[in-house]
């Protein structure tokens, strides 16, 4: 029998053999992927390589899917969206969502709170992460900076009780000092127990957080490998991406 250091633990995520299509574009052709909980995860990956689709994929957002996706140990291939955002998913789409109409609490107060799931994060412990949220809760959406409009989006999942979280280019376009802020939001979900999966073109923001890394090519995983191996990588990341 094995232990849990063996890796008997469920997966977070568990991808396998996942095709997706958007309309008749084959856009995944049988994707690998395992995340284990308290994992950080980033996909690395040339645009158009299939990340943002596999993040997609695994919210039910792209037309049919075939293959496995089980979140927590639960088959969800062919769930609808908000029944997969009930096991405790969160997704952090490139367009961040943020009504403008409303003040930053006003967004941050807008998502129930998931049932079944753990309790979220009180507005409080938000404003304890987020100081620059707390300054800003009685601000427009539309005065908000893009650096606080991304924390306000990934805030706003941390209220609902997901605990595992699909990010998706959060530091595209940001000063470096709010990437900064963002890395350090990483490091302590991660302290937190939180699973995070990040698709990132910003290597130099990516490669300090996470624990492992998976390269996509054509809709495929070509390569994954932990920190460690990072260095080692290096040449094939270079070849791969242009890093």
């Amino acid at each position: 029998m094995m232990n849990k250091s063996q890796g008997s633990e469920t997966p977070a995520l568990q991808i396998s053999g996942l095709n997706a299509w958007y309309g008749e574009s084959h856009v995944l052709h049988g994707v690998d992927m395992v995340v284990r909980p308290g994992e950080v995860v980033t996909l690395l990956g040339r645009n158009g390589a299939g990340r943002t689709t596999t993040m997609r994929a695994i919210m039910g957002l792209t037309g049919s899917r075939k293959g496995s996706l089980k979140i927590h140990g639960t088959e969800t291939i062919g769930m609808p969206t908000h029944r997969i955002a009930h096991l405790g998913v969160g997704y952090c789409p490139e367009e961040r969502g943020i009504f403008s109409s409303l003040s930053c609490e006003e967004n941050l107060l807008l998502p129930p709170r998931l049932k079944g799931t753990s309790e979220g994060m009180s507005v409080e412990e938000i404003y304890d992460m987020f100081p620059n949220l707390a300054e800003r809760r009685h601000s427009q959406g539309t005065r908000l900076s893009g650096g606080e409009q991304q924390m306000l989006a990934v805030a706003r999942i941390l209220r609902t009780g997901a605990r595992l979280l699909l990010l998706d280019e959060i530091s595209e376009g940001l000063a470096p000092v709010i990437v900064q802020a963002l890395a350090r939001m990483i490091t302590t979900l991660r302290q937190k127990g939180y699973t995070v999966v990040m698709v990132e073109q910003n290597f130099r923001f990516a490669a300090p957080l996470a624990d492992r890394f998976y390269v996509m090519e054509h809709g495929q995983m070509v390569e994954q490998f932990g920190a460690s191996e990072l260095e080692a990588k290096m040449p094939v990341l270079n070849e791969l991406l242009g890093v």
